[in-house]
């Protein structure tokens, strides 16, 4: 298996865009919220703000590659938007890796894009389609139906968006426990609070959920087999089930609970 990046944001409403966007200049913050909220339920139905007005509070990651697997998010608590971008972008361009995501061709990436649009981000690793590296023509992360990113919502659904599932709900129809009862529509109460760890905490389980599905949809197209799918079950397990970090260790114990054994299997193989 190559270099392996699967990521997950977590957003706020970005309020001072909104109010130079649409010269709101003289309301407050609730009244701006509220306002975005009623244009939005207006234009569409419900009140999820456009791409670009999403302020980024959270990166997270998990990266596999032949010296393991490591989870983490990226930069520290106290990082401004413009650094977590940079360094997203500047890890792509380091590790070249196949990039993962649940609906990162939807949300994800078009909000990326935008704000490092807005912060003057650099990321030529990530933008080449064979200007500077001529592989990246056939194999670039823009093109949707090249798998440098699989967006596996996209895949799965085989691109049709009435086909499309929630991460949690495939995670919970594999076994997997799922978001454990957290939800994205509370990140902006945590981010108000100041509890950015909490959010990067909540960020994190979304990406082992994704990482999980990932694997799965690795042995389903033929690229492990089982004993390699189980060997890369059993490695994320052992760094959970080891980990100092309480919300991994919930995460293992809650999935370890479903599929009670002596090492954790999503799927049970016939043998030969």
């Amino acid at each position: 298996m190559s270099s392996v990046l699967v990521f997950d944001i977590e957003t706020v409403p970005d309020i001072s865009a909104a109010r130079q966007v649409y010269d709101w200049h003289d309301l407050s913050d609730q009244d701006t919220l509220a306002g975005l909220s009623l244009k939005r339920r207006i234009e569409t139905g419900n009140d999820f703000p456009k791409h670009f007005l999403h302020q980024v509070v959270a990166i997270s990651a998990v990266l596999k590659t032949a010296e393991g697997v490591k989870i983490w998010s990226i930069g520290d608590v106290a990082d401004d938007e413009a650094n977590l971008l940079q360094r997203f972008f500047d890890g792509i361009g380091r590790f070249q890796p196949t990039l993962v995501s649940w609906n990162g061709g939807g949300f994800d990436l078009p909000v990326l894009h935008y704000r490092a649009l807005k912060h003057g981000i650099q990321a030529q690793a990530y933008w080449d389609m064979g200007d500077f590296n001529r592989e990246r023509k056939w194999h670039n992360y823009i093109s949707r139906y090249q798998f440098a990113h699989i967006d596996l919502m996209d895949v799965m659904a085989g691109y049709q968006p009435r086909a499309n599932a929630k991460l949690d709900e495939i995670a919970l129809l594999l076994g997997l426990p799922g978001k454990m009862g957290l939800s994205g529509a509370g990140v902006l109460e945590q981010f108000q609070a100041g509890d950015i760890q909490g959010i990067r905490d909540y960020c994190e389980l979304d990406v082992i959920n994704t990482y999980l599905i990932y694997l799965r949809f690795q042995l389903m197209r033929g690229w492990l087999d089982p004993s390699s799918y189980q060997a890369n079950i059993d490695e994320l397990a052992e760094l959970l089930k080891s980990s100092s970090h309480s919300h991994w260790q919930a995460y293992y114990q809650a999935w370890h609970s479903i599929q009670p054994s002596k090492d954790i299997k999503v799927s049970a193989w016939p043998e030969k």
